[in-house]
């Protein structure tokens, strides 16, 4: 079973930039396709980015296409995910999760574990 840590979230302007690391225990993380989800106060938790488990194949949500990059070293067994241009609608809680599957995908009933989350949050 593997555990997963978030860092890196904080408090930045409106264009700013971030960079979140998801840290894996427990278990390698190059067996695990790795997703980025975040959850807005009173909102569901919604798809930002995925990544295989060679780091091959990513999706994004269309919300941070061309802003948001996500990447994998799987030496350090960690994800990361670059925020760029970021707006106040990115604030949110983001969280990082571990999927077994086959299939590179963005629904969040399909991963197993789940790291605490960190906050991000964007003032305008």
């Amino acid at each position: 079973q593997v555990q997963l840590v978030e860092s890196g979230g904080g408090l930045v302007e409106t264009g700013g930039s971030l960079r979140l690391s998801c840290a894996a225990a427990g278990s390698t993380l190059s067996n695990y396709n790795i997703g980025w989800f975040r959850q807005a106060p009173g909102k569901e938790r919604d798809f930002v980015a995925c990544i295989g488990r060679s780091g091959g194949s990513t999706r994004y949500a269309d919300s941070v296409k061309g802003r948001f990059t996500i990447s994998r070293d799987n030496a350090k067994n960690t994800v990361y995910l670059e925020m760029n241009s970021l707006k106040p609608e990115d604030t949110a809680v983001y969280y990082c999760a571990a999927d077994l599957g086959r299939i590179l995908d963005i629904g969040p009933y399909r991963y197993d574990y789940w790291g605490q989350g960190t906050q991000v949050t964007v003032s305008s």
